[in-house]
């Protein structure tokens, strides 16, 4: 059965680096990989794969995610499917949206949302990277 789970990216990472099978997908935008970053999977012997779910820089929904994810997934269904965005909201919508279409092909996935996301929450003064967040956490990661 497939299934939508929240983690943290602490556990994302643990996650990632366990499962052979396991893979991140960041939903946010060219501009969000260019500017702030991406996470660094080389520790792990593995890549994030890079699919915006809004397009830069109308913020579209970008209506090719479900088809471009299956063509990378190449008929392959992996058992945990790590879903990152900047803050844990897009990254949701995408799981959520990738369960209906898992099942459909009757693979058992878990569609993991990364909650806090890469930047994490806002602080006090309205900033994010500080509270929470794959950066804050001190996962591996790099500007692309």
């Amino acid at each position: 059965m497939t299934t939508i789970i929240d983690v943290n990216p602490s556990d994302t990472w643990t996650g990632l680096a366990e499962k052979t099978d396991s893979i991140l997908i960041d939903v946010r935008t060219n501009a969000e990989w260019s500017f702030v970053g991406i996470p660094d999977l080389s520790p792990v012997n593995k890549q994030a794969i890079l699919i915006e779910w809004n397009q830069f820089p109308t913020m579209t929904k970008n209506e090719d995610f479900a088809s471009i994810l299956m063509d990378k997934l190449d008929g392959s269904a992996p058992s945990d499917v790590y879903f990152l965005c900047r803050s844990g909201v897009r990254s949701l919508a995408a799981a959520a949206l990738m369960v209906d279409i898992f099942a459909a092909q009757g693979w058992s996935v878990n569609c993991i949302n990364v909650t806090e996301g890469f930047e994490g929450d806002l602080d006090a003064d309205g900033h994010r990277g500080n509270l929470n967040g794959w950066r804050a956490r001190g996962l591996a990661w790099r500007q692309s």
